[in-house]
Protein backbone atom coordinates (compact mmCIF):
# COMPACT_ATOMS: atom_id res chain seq x y z
CA UNK A 1 0.00 0.00 0.00
CA UNK A 2 2.43 2.89 1.05
CA UNK A 3 5.26 4.01 -1.89
CA UNK A 4 8.44 2.62 -2.52
CA UNK A 5 11.41 4.71 -2.75
CA UNK A 6 11.51 4.37 -6.40
CA UNK A 7 8.30 5.60 -7.11
CA UNK A 8 8.94 8.55 -4.56
CA UNK A 9 12.13 9.62 -5.92
CA UNK A 10 10.38 9.39 -9.27
CA UNK A 11 7.37 11.70 -8.14
CA UNK A 12 9.67 13.94 -6.40
CA UNK A 13 12.41 14.60 -9.30
CA UNK A 14 9.53 15.15 -11.54
CA UNK A 15 7.60 18.03 -9.18
CA UNK A 16 10.04 19.04 -7.61
CA UNK A 17 13.29 19.43 -9.47
CA UNK A 18 15.41 17.88 -7.51
CA UNK A 19 15.41 14.68 -5.42
CA UNK A 20 16.00 16.69 -1.93
CA UNK A 21 12.75 19.20 -3.01
CA UNK A 22 10.29 17.30 -0.96
CA UNK A 23 8.73 19.88 0.72
CA UNK A 24 7.06 22.04 -2.55
CA UNK A 25 3.90 22.51 -2.29
CA UNK A 26 3.21 20.14 -6.27
CA UNK A 27 5.24 17.14 -4.98
CA UNK A 28 3.14 17.13 -1.71
CA UNK A 29 -0.18 16.97 -3.99
CA UNK A 30 1.56 14.73 -6.51
CA UNK A 31 2.43 12.27 -3.65
CA UNK A 32 -1.25 12.61 -2.11
CA UNK A 33 -2.41 11.94 -5.66
CA UNK A 34 -0.62 8.38 -5.74
CA UNK A 35 -1.31 7.19 -2.53
CA UNK A 36 -5.13 8.35 -3.43
CA UNK A 37 -5.60 6.18 -5.92
CA UNK A 38 -3.43 3.60 -4.61
CA UNK A 39 -6.08 3.36 -2.02
CA UNK A 40 -8.97 3.55 -4.64
CA UNK A 41 -7.59 0.62 -6.24
CA UNK A 42 -7.36 -1.50 -3.01
CA UNK A 43 -11.25 0.04 -2.35
CA UNK A 44 -12.63 -1.39 -5.44
CA UNK A 45 -11.36 -4.92 -4.41
CA UNK A 46 -11.93 -4.48 -0.65
CA UNK A 47 -15.70 -2.41 -0.58
CA UNK A 48 -15.85 -2.98 3.47
CA UNK A 49 -12.58 -1.54 4.17
CA UNK A 50 -13.97 0.81 6.16
CA UNK A 51 -10.62 2.01 7.99
CA UNK A 52 -8.82 3.07 4.56
CA UNK A 53 -12.16 4.54 3.48
CA UNK A 54 -11.59 6.89 6.07
CA UNK A 55 -7.73 6.77 5.39
CA UNK A 56 -8.78 8.21 2.21
CA UNK A 57 -10.79 10.54 2.95
CA UNK A 58 -8.28 12.11 5.20
CA UNK A 59 -5.72 12.40 2.15
CA UNK A 60 -8.33 13.79 -0.12
CA UNK A 61 -8.69 16.51 2.48
CA UNK A 62 -5.29 17.41 2.96
CA UNK A 63 -4.86 16.91 -0.97
CA UNK A 64 -7.71 19.58 -1.46
CA UNK A 65 -6.32 21.69 1.00
CA UNK A 66 -3.06 22.27 -0.24
CA UNK A 67 -4.42 22.72 -3.63
CA UNK A 68 -6.56 25.47 -1.96
CA UNK A 69 -3.37 26.62 -1.27
CA UNK A 70 -1.42 27.05 -4.60
CA UNK A 71 -4.71 28.54 -6.34
CA UNK A 72 -4.37 31.51 -3.74
CA UNK A 73 -0.72 31.69 -3.68
CA UNK A 74 0.19 30.73 -7.60
CA UNK A 75 -2.73 30.29 -10.20
CA UNK A 76 -0.18 29.09 -12.96
CA UNK A 77 1.46 26.51 -11.00
CA UNK A 78 -1.64 25.19 -9.69
CA UNK A 79 -3.57 25.29 -13.51
CA UNK A 80 -0.11 22.84 -14.03
CA UNK A 81 -0.67 20.59 -11.31
CA UNK A 82 -4.33 20.08 -12.51
CA UNK A 83 -2.79 19.40 -15.85
CA UNK A 84 -0.10 17.07 -15.07
CA UNK A 85 -1.77 14.82 -12.54
CA UNK A 86 -5.32 14.93 -14.70
CA UNK A 87 -7.57 16.40 -11.81
CA UNK A 88 -10.33 18.09 -12.63
CA UNK A 89 -11.71 21.70 -11.16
Amino acid sequence: MSLTKDIKAEIIGKFGGSEKNTGKTEVQIALYSRRISDLTGHLKEHPKDNHSRHGLLKLVGKRKSLLGYLKDTDIERYRQVLADLDLRK
